[in-house]
């Protein structure tokens, strides 16, 4: 044998060699295997799929930057525990303790990069004491108790204006609410009940509604924009929203500081009163009142308890 064949039979042995010995490496790594050194075994590896809003920050496994940028997937992860950092320039960072499972996808999709210098602005162009929003009807209510005056502006604080004016003695009202037209505000003190129109540079007075026998403990306004609903430590009633107005009681009430609310969309309050049981003792439930539209001559609906139950 020459020796250029030995040479040629020398390359082709070692080539053999080769493909034998790097054989299970590339079978383990299409199968999705990883040789792990500290166990000197063929480990099957995980995947971290990682997702940030804004898209496009850097990310770093192990302090370490790689390539990609979010939104990715870093794949042939041995099973473990990662330290995962995440950058995008002028954004705070996240960082967090990510779990690595054998053939799993652990997701990371929640990440919001809040900028370092985020967005304010002053909304109000008046003095103001207090604020609301109506998320529903897209419009900010600002009160300066100074002068009694009450402003609104779409959520953005556009269109400025004023659009109620308050009583002079209303430091101890609370609870307010507009209606779904978004003409009257009503608010309330544990014993009057004030209705506010609600117009540019109105000069309508505020109607005020007097409780004095019963505490109010929360306001409704009803679906139509005209009846409100009233809760008192004593009933549950229904009123008109006008001068006047006689209050029909609905439910009289055991429990003397029901929490209650109101679905406009189904016409129905939900509130929590007592009821006595079997064995003579009071206990807490959750009660449907379906309103309806009809006129309200609805009868009521819980038993006050008796002497002996009280």
């Amino acid at each position: 044998m020459s020796g250029e064949q030995k040479i040629r039979a020398f390359l082709f042995y070692l080539s053999v060699l080769v493909f034998f010995v790097a054989l299970p490496f590339i079978l383990s790594f299409a199968l999705g295997y990883k040789f792990d050194p500290r166990t000197f075994k063929f480990t099957k590896t995980g995947i971290i799929a990682i997702k940030s809003e804004p898209a496009g920050a850097d990310i770093y496994l192990q302090d370490k930057l790689l390539d990609e940028k979010t939104t990715t997937s870093i794949t042939e992860l041995l099973p473990g525990q990662y330290n995962v950092r995440v950058e995008l320039v002028k954004h705070y960072p996240w960082q967090g303790e990510v779990s690595v499972r054998a053939g799993q996808v652990t997701r990371i999709e929640n990440i919001i990069l809040f900028p370092l210098r985020p967005l304010i602005k002053q909304l109000n162009k008046a003095k103001i004491s207090l604020f609301w929003a109506d998320f529903v009807n897209h419009r900010l209510y600002y009160v300066d108790r100074q002068d009694n005056i009450i402003y609104t502006s779409d959520l953005g604080g556009e269109r400025f204006e004023m659009t109620g004016v308050l009583p002079q003695d209303s430091a101890q009202l609370k609870g307010w609410k507009v209606s779904a037209d978004r003409e009257k505000l009503i608010c309330f003190n544990p014993r009057e009940v004030l209705i506010i129109p609600l117009s540019a540079g109105t000069d309508k007075s505020p109607i005020i509604l007097e409780h004095p026998n019963s505490r109010v403990l929360d306001i409704f306004w009803h679906a139509d924009s005209y009846h409100f609903i009233l809760v008192t430590d004593k009933k549950i009633e229904v009123c008109e929203a006008k001068e006047k107005a006689v209050a029909v009681a609905l439910v009289t009430l055991n429990k003397k500081n029901t929490p209650a609310f109101y679905d406009p969309d189904n016409d129905a309050l939900y509130f929590l009163d007592s009821q006595a049981g079997s064995d003579g003792k009071l206990y807490d439930n959750v009660y449907k009142l379906e309103l309806g539209r009809q006129n309200y001559s609805i009868q009521e609906l819980i038993k006050p308890p008796s002497n002996n139950e009280q």
